[in-house]
């Protein structure tokens, strides 16, 4: 027998109570689920009260005329779940005159391996939700029409359907699709259809749902097709919203336009969904956007948002198609079209932030909220939702400071990047733009990034109220920064403090890039480091070799002098900072690194640290000497160069007494110098090269320093890595010398001097007049050692093959000569001089 299949929905979820109002159930119904009579396809044709039978009934009848089974008062193989599959094969074969019973079947087996498995529970239990009327195909088109002309329209804050009960877990939107790029085709062919028809001039809502809908597979890919279509072809009416010109709200109105307001949309929305046979409720109510008053009491206010709700798989799902489709500048009165996916069936839980229906079940809540909740919420954009933050403190949107402070805290399930502004309040909650490039204010306030969590500490600067905006982006990303949700702060009394410096890279402590930069920990948290005499030091840890450089930004600080406030060492596995500040107040350090070898790469802000000096500050003869290196004491460079086996691994060094040696091995005997230097305050009698004396003897270098005076000196080593090649920095000290006696020089050495060289006596290059000196010295291979100065002498070579002997040291002379030869040769090389002080003259 043939017959013609149509299918009407109605807002009935699939329940059993729903089910046995409409298949007169017999006496065995009435404890459980529906047990109804299993039916041939003409009695159904015959029975106009069936036209509403519940979706068992149809199961039975399927299952009876294809296996001739008998009554049965359990549900079919497989539940509901089976129930719902072979209705949607009934429905989709609804276009055709005549059903094979086979051809259903394998559509059924087709489709369901399609959508697997995002929306396989979805198209399971949609087809649940419906009813089957079966009718002579000469009255399907008829019947159609009336049903469309007869349907009551929905008033605002008014249903036709009942109240959307859920039966068993609510399912969200993860369990419909895992992600939208599994709407990549449906979206694709919807953006490329809508463009073809609107050249076309096309405005006829079914012909329209017919192509964006063709290819689509299920009912879930209809609704998407029409609610991309929808965004991406409907702008807002920002002229209609401003009462500038009349405000377009019928689909065929809409559809020519190309615009239209909140209505426009859910009205659109309704109607083309209906011509695909999805349930679709209009759903007035409040919403935070456009015109929207941070705080405002809305209780007495009539509603200004329409969105829509629909029926899927037995639940209904929310979506915003105006919200969908872009923003409204205010600033310029214009729409920027933005495509927001967050909007199509946003989970309730999201959903309400932003919006509140009249009618308290349109909240899809197991728990609704009522109005006064909504109010005091805090405002998040949809970026809050799809970063995946969720908000610690505070739960509500107006906070008041304590002791001049308000909180903040997020919290990430993926590491992001933030930053904020605090402006002066305004009424209106959309105002000014959604992204930032950089911090505004940031004095303002401490923003700190953990590894999981965000922290923003506010401190306004006066009495009053202020804007507060968090913006934030996927810490792997280069574009701007997005608004993801705002607060009202309230002071009473702003407490008393000093200026923050500005820091434009956005947080506090350790950012969270700084593990896969290179660095693993750090000696200073996020918080504000208090500074100790003017002194502080910071150490990170590193998990490879890094090149670094240090910022240090005080708001009274030049930059010439905030340079010989750092000194720096570079160690293989940590980096360390020894910070002075001659000023009291907040300091801002700030840490950038790259790869150790890659020379050519970057480098990249890892950390920025707030420091707080308050008491004793250094003084400016105190600060470290000009034109310090950037490595510092022993460290990478030193051990790449073979250099090792530092008497000193610091990069400072104190004497009390003016004297010090600093001791190394010269592994790959590389040439060496030194330089001694400090801030040039007035010109020295003898130059500082004389207090530095260098002594090899096989691998190892011994550095002597005798300082003239108390002060900070720089001690810089170089080396010659290449034969014929310059000399290359390996590290500098910092030499502090506090005692006020000034140290004697060393004697001035010439080029003779070689390694294996030892001078034991005289160690001072300043000696007394008319007195005996006594001389040692080292000197290998000499046939001859010699002092010189008013006659020559001789010194002798003892067991130790070590030369000696007296010298006198004269009146009139200048200086003393220390000389030898070697070899075949006959003549004399110099040394060394030695100076001698001059007699006071007799007044």
């Amino acid at each position: 027998m043939s017959a013609t299949v149509a299918t009407q929905k109605f807002s009935f979820p699939f329940s059993c109570a729903g089910a046995a109002r409409l298949s007169q159930p017999d006496e065995g119904t009435q404890k459980g689920c529906v047990k109804v009579k299993a039916l041939q396809l003409h009695d159904l044709q015959e029975n106009p009260i069936l036209s509403e039978a519940s979706p068992a009934a149809v199961v039975g009848a399927l299952v009876q005329n294809e296996n001739h089974a008998q009554e049965s008062p359990k549900p079919p193989p497989g539940g509901y779940m089976a129930a719902a599959r072979v209705l949607q094969a009934c429905a989709e074969a609804s276009q055709s005159a005549v059903v094979p019973r086979q051809s259903v079947f394998e559509k059924l087996t087709a489709e369901s391996e399609d959508q697997r498995p995002a929306a396989k529970r979805q198209l399971s239990s949609e087809s649940a939700a419906r009813t089957i009327t079966v009718v002579k195909k000469s009255a399907v088109r008829k019947e159609a029409e009336e049903h469309r002309d007869l349907k009551p329209k929905a008033h605002l804050g008014q249903s036709v359907l009942p109240h959307p009960v859920v039966i068993g877990k609510r399912r969200r939107r993860k369990d419909l699709f895992t992600n939208s790029e599994v709407f990549h085709r449906v979206d694709s062919h919807v953006i490329r259809a809508g463009a073809e028809l609107k050249d076309k001039c096309v405005y006829d809502v079914k012909t329209i749902v017919q192509s964006i809908t063709q290819g689509a597979r299920n009912e879930l890919e209809r609704l998407r097709a029409i609610w991309v279509w929808l965004c991406h072809n409907i702008e807002y009416d920002v002229s209609g919203y401003l009462g500038r010109s009349q405000k377009l709200s019928s689909p065929e109105e809409v559809i020519a336009a190309g615009r239209g307001v909140c209505c426009g949309y859910s009205s659109l929305c309704t109607e083309m969904c209906r011509e695909v046979g999805i349930e679709c409720q209009e759903v007035p109510g409040h919403s935070k956007g456009i015109g929207y008053l941070q705080g405002q009491s809305l209780k007495h206010v009539k509603s200004d948002h329409l969105w829509n709700s629909v029926l899927l798989g037995g639940q209904w799902f929310l979506l915003d198609a105006c919200w969908g489709a872009g923003r409204v500048d205010m600033e310029h009165e214009s729409f920027v079209k933005r495509f927001d996916d967050f909007y199509f069936l946003t989970d309730p839980e999201e959903f309400i932030d932003s919006h509140f229906p009249d009618e308290e079940k349109w909240q899809l809540l197991d728990t609704p909220i009522p109005l006064g909740e909504f109010e005091r919420r805090v405002f998040k954009t949809s970026a809050f939702f799809t970063m995946g933050l969720r908000l610690i403190q505070p739960q509500h949107f107006h906070i008041v400071t304590d002791d001049g402070e308000a909180n903040v805290s997020l919290s990430f399930s993926r590491p992001a990047t933030f930053t904020y502004e605090i402006t002066q309040h305004q009424d209106l909650l959309h105002c000014g733009a959604p992204e930032q490039k950089e911090s505004s204010n940031s004095s303002f306030g401490l923003l700190t990034v953990s590894h999981r969590s965000m922290k923003l500490q506010l401190l306004p600067p006066a009495s009053g109220v202020y804007d507060v905006k968090v913006f934030a982006r996927p810490e792997t990303a280069t574009t701007a920064l997005i608004w993801v949700c705002s607060f009202t702060v309230e002071c009473p009394i702003p407490r008393a403090r000093e200026e923050i410096p500005e820091n434009p890279f956005l947080s506090w402590g350790l950012q969270p890039v700084a593990g896969s930069l290179g660095i693993t920990g750090s000696s200073q948290g996020s918080k504000a480091a208090q500074v100790e005499n003017g002194v502080y030091e910071l150490a990170l840890k590193t998990s490879r070799p890094l090149m670094v450089l240090w910022e240090l930004v005080h708001p009274e600080l030049e930059a010439a002098v905030a340079k010989r406030c750092l000194a720096s060492q570079i160690q293989p596995d940590a980096l360390t900072c020894h910070v002075l500040c001659p000023s009291r107040g907040f300091y801002r350090l700030s840490v950038f690194v790259r790869d150790y070898e890659k020379t050519e790469a970057k480098f990249q802000n890892a950390a920025n640290f707030l420091l707080h000096c308050k008491g004793k500050v250094v003084r400016p003869d105190e600060l470290y000497p000009p034109h310090l290196g950037t490595a510092c004491g022993p460290g990478t460079r030193t051990s790449e160069a073979g250099l090792s086996k530092f008497s000193h691994t610091a990069a400072l060094v104190s004497t009390q007494q003016g004297k010090c040696n600093i001791t190394f091995h010269n592994q790959r005997d590389l040439e060496l110098h030194t330089v001694l230097s400090r801030e040039e305050t007035k010109t020295a009698a003898v130059p500082l090269s004389r207090h530095l004396f260098c002594t090899y003897t096989d691998s190892k270098v011994t550095v002597s320093v005798s300082l003239p005076d108390a002060g900070v000196y720089r001690l810089g080593l170089y080396a010659k890595i290449t034969p014929g090649g310059d000399f290359n920095p390996m590290c500098d000290f910092v030499l502090r010398n506090s005692c006020d006696q000034p140290g004697l020089p060393f004697p001035c050495v010439y080029s003779a001097w070689r390694k294996g060289f030892v001078l034991f006596e005289p160690r001072v290059g300043l000696l007394e007049p008319l007195s005996w000196v006594r001389f040692r010295v080292r000197v290998p291979g000499a046939q001859r050692v010699s002092v010189m100065g008013e006659t020559r002498t001789d010194l002798k070579l003892n067991k130790s093959r070590v030369w000696e002997g007296e010298v006198f040291s004269g009146n009139s002379l200048q200086q003393l000569k220390l000389a030898a030869t070697s070899g075949e040769s006959s003549d004399m090389a110099v040394l060394m001089t030695f100076d001698i002080k001059q007699l006071e003259k007799d007044v």
